[in-house]
């Protein structure tokens, strides 16, 4: 009856030993699934919206839109200021030195659509 005993130990000792074996990574599994925090969430944001920055450009970027500050809009380029002083309606009514003076007006400043 001993090799009995010895054997139903040997056996309540090895499923003991499985179940363990398969409940930790239960146990890690769960924590991979947790939903990030805000902080975490706003990180990853940032981090996607920050592509193509980089150096002080992308420190000052992170630090405002970390912060939950609004980033500043896009400057825009001479081509795009070119095209939205031209779809001004003043534009287009105007000629010669007085259409000139408003497009060199336009240019240097922000165009009156520049929210596109």
């Amino acid at each position: 009856m001993s090799s009995r005993l010895s054997l139903m130990v040997a056996s309540v000792a090895l499923a003991f030993a499985a179940s363990t074996a398969f409940a930790a990574p239960q146990a890690t599994d769960a924590g991979a699934k947790k939903a990030p925090n805000a902080q975490q969430q706003r990180m990853t944001d940032c981090n996607k919206q920050a592509t193509g920055k980089s150096g002080d450009e992308r420190k000052a970027f992170m630090s405002s839109c970390l912060k939950g500050e609004a980033a500043a809009p896009a400057k825009m380029t001479q081509q795009e200021k070119m095209k939205a002083c031209n779809a001004d309606p003043q534009a287009k009514s105007l000629k010669g030195d007085a259409r000139k003076q408003f497009m060199s007006t336009c240019l240097s400043s922000n165009p009156p659509n520049a929210g596109h």
